[in-house]
């Protein structure tokens, strides 16, 4: 702000009263051309090509229409792979809030006083979640092999990054009443945390390994990419045929067990909250 006044100082007006007022310039004439040089290097650097996007178009609707038109006596064949699915998510995302709750407990300031520790931590929750499910699930097949197991591997590393971070953040804010009054009658810190801080606490944490779990059914579904077991593994196989119906298919059953998962998630937190 200071910076476009120095560009465009403020206008001066002269009220009829006599009084001077400054009315702060319009930054569009500003703002525009930069918006503008900064479009122009985009396209150039992405090749977006506007008549390649309109000549191509229709072929999109053609595999539209064909997704839409589910090959339902593919659906025996979805239904293990999509049990693989749901197991992969939950197993992933509920030991990856657990042992994610110890984690946050070293990472927060107010919990450990000593800033090494808080530092390695909250640096281990950012690194992990720096790196996407995808690239997790890919090393993990290279050391446990295809299927499942990285899979599950994946979304544990994803989901203990997330809750962690979450979770220190708001055990920073918590009112330590109770724990300081814990800790001068002898408990350790550990014990005071468990009796006057994870109360506190907890429905904001399973409010949020719950949204986490939602996701993960989510990212689960294309894990099978890589090797990684689930629907991922039909999709692409069927993509690659260009079998769009029964990738409709797949996509229909991911589309139900998502919203029934998402329902059940948002009572439960309803309820938390």
């Amino acid at each position: 702000m200071k910076l476009f006044n120095k560009v465009l100082p403020p206008k001066k007006l002269t009220l009829k009263s006599g009084a001077t007022v400054y009315e702060n310039r319009s930054h569009l004439i500003v703002i525009l051309p930069i918006f503008i040089l900064f479009s122009i290097l985009a396209i150039k650097i992405t090749g977006f090509n506007l008549n390649t996007l309109f000549t191509n178009a229709n072929q999109f609707f053609v595999i539209l229409a064909q997704i839409f038109k589910p090959n339902l006596d593919y659906l025996p064949q979805v239904i293990n792979p999509l049990k693989d699915t749901i197991k992969m998510s939950f197993l992933g995302s509920f030991l990856g809030a657990i042992v994610a709750m110890p984690f946050a407990f070293l990472a927060s300031t107010n919990m450990v006083d000593n800033k090494v520790v808080n530092w390695i931590i909250r640096l281990l929750f950012s690194v992990l979640r720096t790196i996407p499910t995808l690239v997790n699930a890919l090393i993990a097949t290279y050391i446990f092999g295809l299927g499942t197991l990285a899979g599950t591997i994946a979304i544990f590393i994803f989901s203990f990054s997330y809750v962690g971070k979450l979770t220190y953040e708001q055990i920073e804010t918590v009112d330590m009443g109770a724990f300081e009054a814990m800790i001068s009658m002898g408990f350790t810190k550990v014990m005071a945390f468990i009796k006057g801080v994870v109360p506190q606490i907890l429905p904001i944490y399973i409010s949020t390994s719950l949204y986490n779990f939602e996701g993960n059914v989510r990212y689960a579904a294309i894990l099978g990419y890589v090797g990684a077991g689930g629907l991922g593994l039909l999709l692409n196989e069927n993509i690659g045929w260009r079998d769009y119906n029964s990738t409709g298919t797949i996509l229909l059953c991911l589309l139900v067990t998502v919203f029934v998962i998402e329902n059940i998630s948002s009572y439960f937190r309803n309820k938390l909250n």
